[in-house]
């Protein structure tokens, strides 16, 4: 099969890569097996299907990338709403670096397979919500520790934490259509609005 050790992990970060660029629907196991440099049959010896490549590879980039990132954007020694407005203002920059290296503005793996994948891939849209799920869990946590601290008006922090998630998975979804990273920028002013951050807190958790 030819540097056997890897192969998977080689198809799994070229399954990742060509659904982001392109779209789940349109890439091929062949094409994942040409951007790999597998051999189809040691594609077969892995998994059993796109489905179950794409499912291994969202875990696992969850696993060795999203849930380190999102532990140090969110732990518990930062001020909660530093953690939300600094989570927020990266997600611009993200966006902008992705153009300069893409050439094209790419949003966010997650939500575009997601969006794709909701009405049929049931399999795969399971393992999407598993994921979004974890991450709303962060936002929950700071939103319910801001409460606590009296950083933020009187809320629900779980129905505030999906709020958020609607209000980035839409903005990333806007700076995909329009390629233009800009339009999350403002990301860090509106979220903190939306969970409802006191002015004189909005102003310490910027800093």
């Amino acid at each position: 099969m030819g540097r056997t050790s890897d192969a998977n992990e080689r198809l799994m970060d070229a399954a990742l890569d060509l659904i982001w660029e392109e779209s789940y629907g349109a890439v091929t196991i062949d094409d994942i097996c040409k951007r790999a440099d597998v051999k189809k049959g040691s594609f077969y010896y892995f998994f059993s299907s796109k489905s179950e490549l794409a499912i291994a590879a969202l875990e696992r980039m969850w696993a060795q990338t999203w849930k380190p990132a999102m532990d140090a954007a969110f732990s518990p020694s930062i001020d909660p709403l530093k953690r939300i407005a600094d989570y927020l203002a990266s997600i611009h920059k993200k966006q902008v670096a992705i153009k300069q290296q893409h050439g094209k503005v790419l949003g966010c793996p997650i939500v575009s397979v997601g969006s794709e994948t909701s009405t049929h891939e049931a399999d795969v849209n399971v393992k999407i919500r598993e994921i979004l799920n974890r991450k709303r869990r962060y936002y929950e946590s700071a939103i319910r520790d801001a409460l606590a601290e009296g950083l933020v008006e009187p809320c629900d922090p779980a129905g505030k934490a999906v709020e958020l998630s609607g209000l980035i998975e839409g903005i990333v979804c806007q700076c995909r259509i329009m390629n233009d990273p800009a339009i999350a920028q403002s990301l860090p002013e509106i979220g903190l609005k939306l969970i409802g951050a006191k002015e004189a807190a909005t102003q310490s958790g910027r800093h």
